[in-house]
């Protein structure tokens, strides 16, 4: 029986995953394609396949490797007023970014030259590769801002640089998907991401301080957030 709740638990799981991929998959494309007015839009399926490839990987490998992980990644539901706020407006900043880049592949708006897509896309990768490690170090990794059971504070690798390593990660994700897009308005846009980030991390810390035994320390021996000696 028990051999059973786990392959149903399991089945329910990848479902999810391949649920959510899908959905993210037909949303993203359609904000920039749409807008665009053509599929003709070689920078937006250079972002499609670099967003969701590693993504499709990396959910593949969590579901053999670490599914608990994977069930804590995959929900997203936010239980605090001001953290529902922050997702809400992340939301709303990542909508107005891709469709922004449509509209101004569509109606000819300045677009950064061509040969800027591949040192954008190795930042892109190198967010990804600093996520994945994240993961790799903190077991508690979770997309809702909450305190685990015999949850422990990791200062470890990243964390012994700075206290915030998975923001680090996806703002060089971020900040780099509207120059993957060749788009200098949707740059502009996804930099209000930042102050966005900043309330989370703020409400964050006060959750930890309150509820992770040694995190105050913590915040006493590595003094950067997000960015070493910068933020």
């Amino acid at each position: 029986m028990q051999t059973k709740e786990i392959k149903s638990h399991k089945g329910r799981l990848m479902f999810q995953a391949l649920t959510k991929f899908v959905v993210g998959l037909v949303v993203v494309g359609c904000l920039l394609f749409v807008p665009a007015g053509t599929l003709d839009y070689p920078q937006a399926w250079w972002l499609l396949g670099l967003l969701f490839v590693p993504m499709l990987i990396a959910g593949v490998w969590l579901m053999i490797n670490q599914p608990e992980l994977l069930r804590r990644r995959l929900n997203a539901k936010e239980e605090q007023k001001e953290q529902k706020r922050v997702v809400a407006l992340s939301g709303l900043i990542f909508v107005v970014m891709f469709v922004v880049a449509g509209l101004g592949y569509r109606f000819g708006w300045y677009m950064l030259p061509e040969w800027t897509i591949c040192p954008a896309a190795v930042l892109f990768v190198a967010g990804y590769a600093l996520y994945a490690e994240v993961m790799r170090e903190n077991v508690w990794l979770s997309r809702t801002i909450e305190v685990q059971q015999d949850q422990q504070v990791v200062s470890t690798g990243l964390y012994g640089i700075v206290r915030h390593p998975m923001y680090a990660a996806t703002l060089l994700l971020f900040l780099s998907m509207p120059l993957v897009l060749g788009s200098p308005w949707a740059f502009l846009v996804m930099l209000l991401y930042v102050p966005i980030i900043a309330l989370r991390i703020r409400n964050e810390e006060q959750v930890l301080e309150r509820d992770l035994k040694g995190y105050k320390e913590y915040k006493q021996q590595v003094r950067s957030k997000v960015i070493p000696l910068v933020w």
